[in-house]
C-alpha cells in the first residue's frame, strides 16, 4: 500500500508540474525525425520506421509509447547532386492511471547540400502540434482517503484540471553526414559518420492543465553515431552518444555496438542480399543500463533494447526500467546511386 501511495504521489506531482516531460526511446540512432529533422533524407532516400517502448510495468501501470516516421528525398538533376527532402512523423504517449497521453504530429521540410562524393550538410525544420490529454475520473487525491480506503464521493478539495490543452510545435537543426560507401550494408568501406544539433518545441505557447501561463521548455539535443570498420575483418563497431536538456531536465547516453557483416553487400548484383547482427550496451547517466540487439537484412532491420535501471527507482522498479522494440524498412541509400552498381553515374 506504502509503494501505491508513492507511485500517486509521483503522478500527482508529474501532472501538476508537467515540465521539462518528453518523449524518448533509448534506440536514439533508430528515431531521426525525434532527434533531428535535418536527418531526414540524408542517408536513405525512403525510410519508414515504427517504434514502442513501455516502460514501469512493475511499478505501476505502465507508461507506452508508440511512433511512427517517414522521409522521402526529393532529387532532380537540375539540382546538380543538392536536393530536398520532406518528411512526416506521429508520436504517441500514454501514461499512468490517468492515462496521461500526448498525441505529436509534425511535417518537416530538409535541405541537403552536398560537399563532395562522400560529405554532406544539412538543414531541416518541422513543425505540427501537440495535443495533451488526462483521464479527470481517474485522478486520486489525499482528501478522498476516509481514514481506511479510497472513497470516490469525498471531494477532493483541489483545483480541477482540464481534460485537454493543445499547441502548436516548431524544431529544427542541422546534420553533418560522412559516408565512404552508398551500401545499405558494407565492411571494409563501410564507414559512416553523423553530428549534429537541433532544437524541438520552440517557445511552445501552452503546458498545463490547469489556468497558468507555464510553457514546454524547448529541448536541445547534440549527438553523434559512427560505423567504422574494424581493419582486416568485415566487423564493424557503431559508437554513439547523445545529450538532450529540457528546462532543469538533462539526458546523457553514451554506447556503442559491434556489428557483425553477415553477408557483405555485393558490388556487381544486387540478388546477393546483404545482412548484419549487432550487439551492444549503451548507459544512460544515473538512470539505466541498456543492452541493445539490431538485425539487418538487404532493406529491412530490427532492433530491441531493454533498460535495466539503475536510479533511485531500483527499490519499486526491481530493476526493470523499459522493453523497446524498432522496425524499419529503407529504400535506396541517399546518395543517389542505384542498391548493388556503385560504380554507376548518380541517378535522380
Amino acid at each position: 500500500m506504502k509503494k501505491n501511495y508513492i507511485l500517486f504521489g509521483f503522478i500527482c506531482a508529474f501532472i501538476i508540474q508537467a515540465k521539462a516531460q518528453d518523449i524518448h526511446f533509448s534506440m536514439y540512432t533508430e528515431i531521426p525525425s525525434n532527434i533531428n529533422p535535418a536527418l531526414a533524407g540524408v542517408n536513405y532516400d525512403t525510410r519508414v520506421i515504427g517504434n514502442y517502448r513501455t516502460q514501469w510495468g512493475s511499478v505501476g501501470k505502465a507508461y507506452n509509447t508508440y511512433g511512427v516516421s517517414f522521409e522521402q528525398a526529393i532529387k532532380h538533376k537540375k539540382l546538380k547532386g543538392n536536393y530536398f527532402a520532406v518528411s512526416a512523423n506521429i508520436y504517441r504517449d500514454i501514461a499512468g492511471d490517468a492515462k496521461m497521453g500526448m498525441l505529436n504530429p509534425n511535417l518537416g521540410f530538409t535541405y541537403v547540400q552536398k560537399i563532395n562524393k562522400q560529405m554532406k550538410l544539412s538543414a531541416g525544420l518541422q513543425g505540427g502540434f501537440v495535443y495533451r490529454t488526462i483521464d479527470i475520473s481517474k485522478l486520486k487525491w489525499d482528501n478522498q482517503f476516509n481514514g481506511y480506503e479510497y472513497d470516490p464521493n469525498r471531494l477532493s478539495g483541489e483545483s480541477t484540471p482540464r481534460s485537454a490543452i493543445s499547441s502548436y510545435d516548431l524544431g529544427g537543426g542541422v546534420n553533418y553526414s560522412y559516408a565512404a560507401s552508398e551500401k545499405f550494408i558494407s565492411a571494409k568501406d563501410g564507414n559512416k559518420f553523423n553530428v549534429g544539433a537541433s532544437a524541438y518545441h520552440y517557445e511552445i505557447p501552452r503546458n498545463s492543465f490547469f489556468s497558468s501561463s507555464e510553457k514546454l521548455y524547448t529541448r536541445y539535443c547534440a549527438y553523434m553515431n559512427a560505423d567504422i570498420n574494424i581493419p582486416g575483418t568485415k566487423n564493424a563497431v557503431m559508437p554513439s552518444f547523445i545529450y538532450m536538456r529540457q528546462g532543469r531536465s538533462t539526458e546523457f547516453v553514451l554506447g556503442a555496438m559491434y556489428k557483425f557483416i553477415l553477408r557483405d553487400q555485393s558490388m556487381y548484383t544486387d540478388k546477393i542480399k546483404p545482412s548484419a547482427l549487432a550487439l551492444g550496451v549503451q548507459y544512460r547517466y544515473k538512470d539505466a543500463i541498456i543492452p541493445c540487439f539490431l538485425m539487418q537484412y538487404d532493406k529491412y532491420a530490427f532492433g530491441f533494447a531493454y533498460d535495466i535501471n539503475v536510479s533511485a527507482l531500483t527499490p519499486a522498479s526491481k530493476r526493470q526500467g523499459a522493453m523497446e522494440v524498432m522496425l524499419r524498412y529503407n529504400m535506396s541509400p541517399g546518395y543517389g546511386r542505384n542498391l548493388g552498381r556503385g560504380d554507376q553515374k548518380a541517378s535522380y
